[in-house]
């Protein structure tokens, strides 16, 4: 079992935590519900199983943004918001590689990585269509000029 140390500071009535001792997964809270009490900054999670259930419904949620913001672009026509959520797909892509990897299986890292694959092509499928779509329309503009 993990350990850690909680120092209490009587002047103030803070708690510190030594978080050099903690071996985990680090949480930075969302709420911002103002109550009276305890302030939290930071959670470290040390329990394996609880990590991966936290990472997985972060990927799962973060997977649902990307599939909802890869079909709203391809409804659009602007191809600059597709280079751009390509650009955050890879970088998501090296979160995953890199931050979750040691706290989830192989096979569970293999198929996320499948799947953002899945999304990445589709957005240079959407590039790819997009610029032959304007290159078409450049190429037609110029030989509407040269027949007058």
């Amino acid at each position: 079992m993990k350990h850690y140390k909680v120092a209490k500071l009587s002047h103030n009535d803070m708690i510190l935590v030594d978080y050099e001792l903690l071996d985990g997964f680090k949480v930075m809270p969302k709420n911002n519900l103002k109550y009276p009490g305890i302030e939290v900054d930071s959670i470290v999670i040390v329990k394996p199983s609880f990590i991966e259930k936290v990472i997985k419904k972060k990927v799962k949620i973060k997977l649902d943004y990307y599939l909802k913001y890869l079909i709203s672009i391809v409804d659009d026509e602007s191809d600059s918001d597709a280079r751009k959520a390509l650009n955050s797909l890879s970088r998501y892509r090296d979160i995953v590689e890199y931050k979750y990897r040691k706290y989830l299986d192989d096979k569970y890292i293999n198929i996320l990585l499948k799947k953002i694959d899945l999304l990445e092509r589709e957005l240079k499928s959407k590039i790819v269509y997009q610029k032959i779509r304007e290159d078409k329309v450049v190429y037609e503009e110029e030989t509407r000029r040269r027949s007058r």
